[in-house]
């Protein structure tokens, strides 16, 4: 960047602030895939697709390092990194919510049908999409995580099935 530690650290006292900036652009650029999926696609279906899909080929872009920012680097919390660890605990919470937030909308608007699983398909499809990062980053390829995504994606039926809830829902209760 052309500065010395002298003033980086003035203007931001230390790593963690600087750090928790740059998962902050990250999340407005490379990252905000997951974000812009969720709020302009027109089914809940083509929505929790194309975050799949979309990430899964900004993971294998080849133009900066494979996976999400925000999963690997919680991989190397330690402890002493007790912060960082947090504030990537909430930003992944953050994306959960999200998904459940829309899956939500789904069902109330009809999209999805009333016995879906809504609590159960949030958890399911945000673990494959951090899983989706952590292949990525272990060198896994488009073809190998889109192969991923279209197994994921015929779960579909699982959780908007009737009767469905109840399967992850445990009494209803949202995702903490």
């Amino acid at each position: 960047m052309g500065i010395g530690s002298p003033s980086l650290y003035a203007a931001f006292g230390d790593k963690e602030p600087l750090f928790r900036e740059a998962v902050g652009l990250y999340q407005r650029t490379v990252g905000g895939r997951t974000r812009r999926a969720l709020r302009d696609e027109p089914s809940a279906h083509a929505a929790v697709d194309a975050m799949l899909r979309d990430n899964a080929v900004e993971y294998t872009d080849g133009g900066h390092p494979n996976g999400c920012m925000v999963i690997l680097a919680a991989i190397n919390c330690t402890a002493a990194n007790q912060g960082v660890r947090d504030f990537l605990t909430e930003r992944r919470r953050s994306t959960r919510l999200e998904l459940e937030t829309r899956l939500r909308e789904s069902v109330q608007s009809g999209d999805l049908p009333p016995g879906t699983d809504v609590v159960g398909m949030t958890r399911f499809y945000t673990a494959v999409l951090f899983g989706l990062s952590l292949q990525s980053g272990d060198g896994a390829t488009l073809g190998e995580l889109t192969a991923v995504v279209d197994a994921a994606m015929a779960k579909w039926r699982y959780y908007t099935r009737d009767g469905a809830a109840g399967c992850g829902d445990a009494g209803g209760a949202a995702l903490a």
